[in-house]
C-alpha cells in the first residue's frame, strides 16, 4: 500500500492533488483532549493524511463517555484515553506517526507540550484550560483551532492565524475577554452526541483548510451553531487581544482547573467505606447532578450550578457525602460546604458513582 492509494479519494479533488496530500504529510498537528471533541478530530486527520498527531490528555475513558465518543470501547473502560486513541489511530493511519502525554496540560508544561505543532486543536471541555491553550498559542504565534459545546450549540473559530502583514486574527479573548466560572460543562449540562461530532468534523474541516490553503478558514469570525433549529451564524471578532496584552495576563494567570488538581484525601470518602456505612442513619447523601443514576438511597438532590449552602437545612451530627459521575463536581460541593462550615462533616465521594 502506498500514500496515492490510501488517499486516492481526497487526491482525486483537483483543489487538494498530490500538492495538497504533500502539504498533510509534511504537517503536525497538537491536539488538547481526548473526548467527544478531540477524539474524533484525531483520528479524521489522521486518516486525512497529517504526518504527526500529538494527543494531551490525563483522563481515562468512562462508560459514561461512550454515547459520544465512539472510537472508545466497552473494554477501554478504565484506560487512559489518550493511549487508546493513539492505538486505535496506528491501526488505521500507517502514514501518521502519533505520539501522546497522559498528563494534564499546565501553565508550566503547555509551551513545551505545543512548541513543535503546525497547528493546535482545543478539543477540552475545561475553560481554565481554554484560555491556557489560547493565550500559549498566541505567545508562540500557534494557529489554534478552538470548538466548544454547551447543550445543543456548538462553537468554532480559527483563532491566531498570521496574516501576510505579519499581524494575527482574534483569539478566545477578543470573542470572550473575561472567563466566566460559572459555564456548565457536559457533565453538568448534558450533551447530544449529534452536535458534539458536527462541531468536530467542522474543527477537522477547519485544519484541512488551514494546511492546504484550500478556501476560507473561520478567521475573525466565530461559527455558531444550533442543532435543534439547524441555523447557524458567524459572529464577526476584531482582534484586541495582542500578544503583548495576553503576555501580561500569561505573567499573573493561574488557568486553575479543579479537574486537573489533586483533592484533599481528608475530605474524600472512597466507595468501599461508602458501602460499608450504607444505610447509616447519620449519613446525608447528596447528588450534585440530575438523574444521576444512583445505586443507593440519596436523601437530596442538588445540581452543582444550583448549589447554595446556605439553602441547605444543616444537621450538624450528620456526615454530608456528595457524590456525582466521577468526582468533581462533587467535591467542588464539598469545597462550598466547608467554605461555610468548617467543622462540618462533609466528604466527597472519590471517583464518583463510575468508580463504585
Amino acid at each position: 500500500m502506498n500514500n496515492n492509494q490510501l488517499f486516492k479519494r481526497q487526491i482525486t479533488l483537483s483543489e487538494i492533488g498530490e500538492e495538497g496530500q504533500q502539504k498533510l504529510q509534511n504537517s503536525s498537528v497538537v491536539i488538547v483532549g481526548c473526548g467527544g471533541l478531540g477524539s474524533p478530530v484525531a483520528v479524521y486527520l489522521a486518516t486525512s493524511g497529517v504526518g504527526k498527531i500529538h494527543l494531551i490528555d490525563f483522563d481515562t475513558v468512562d462508560i459514561t463517555n461512550l454515547h459520544r465518543q465512539v472510537f472508545y470501547s466497552l473494554a477501554d473502560v478504565g484506560k487512559p484515553k489518550s493511549e487508546v486513541l493513539a492505538n486505535f489511530i496506528e491501526q488505521r493511519a500507517p502514514f501518521t506517526k502519533v505520539s501522546f502525554t497522559n498528563k494534564a496540560l499546565t501553565k508550566e508544561n503547555v509551551l513545551s507540550e505545543i512548541k513543535d505543532a503546525d497547528i493546535v486543536v482545543d478539543g477540552t471541555d475545561s475553560l481554565p484550560t481554554k484560555y491556557l491553550i489560547n493565550d500559549a498559542c498566541v505567545l508562540i504565534e500557534k494557529p489554534l483551532v478552538y470548538g466548544s459545546l454547551y447543550k445543543f450549540d456548538g462553537y468554532v473559530s480559527s483563532f491566531n492565524i498570521k496574516q501576510k502583514d505579519n499581524f494575527f486574527t482574534a483569539n478566545l479573548r477578543d470573542a470572550f475577554p473575561e472567563m466566566v466560572t460559572d459555564i456548565p460543562n457536559c457533565e453538568e449540562a448534558g450533551t447530544l452526541n449529534a452536535i458534539v461530532g458536527l462541531i468536530a468534523t467542522t474543527q477537522v474541516n477547519e485544519v484541512l483548510k488551514l494546511i492546504t490553503g484550500v478556501g476560507k478558514p473561520l478567521s475573525n469570525e466565530l461559527l455558531i451553531y444550533n442543532s435543534l433549529e439547524n441555523t447557524q451564524l458567524k459572529m464577526k471578532l476584531n482582534s484586541v487581544f495582542t500578544k503583548d496584552k495576553i503576555a501580561k495576563i500569561f505573567k499573573v494567570q493561574s488557568y486553575f482547573d479543579l479537574a486537573c488538581t489533586s483533592q484533599n484525601p481528608d475530605w474524600q470518602i472512597s466507595p468501599e467505606e461508602l458501602k460499608i456505612k450504607q444505610g447509616d442513619e447519620s449519613l446525608e447523601i447528596i447528588a450534585v447532578l440530575p438523574n444521576l443514576n444512583v445505586p443507593f438511597k440519596v436523601n437530596q438532590t442538588i445540581p452543582i450550578s444550583e448549589f447554595e449552602v446556605s439553602k441547605i437545612k444543616i444537621d450538624k451530627s450528620k456526615t454530608y457525602v456528595m457524590v456525582c459521575q466521577k468526582g468533581l463536581n462533587s467535591y467542588k460541593a464539598t469545597e462550598k460546604m466547608k467554605a461555610v462550615y468548617p467543622d462540618l462533616e462533609v466528604l466527597s465521594l472519590t471517583g464518583g458513582i463510575s468508580n463504585y
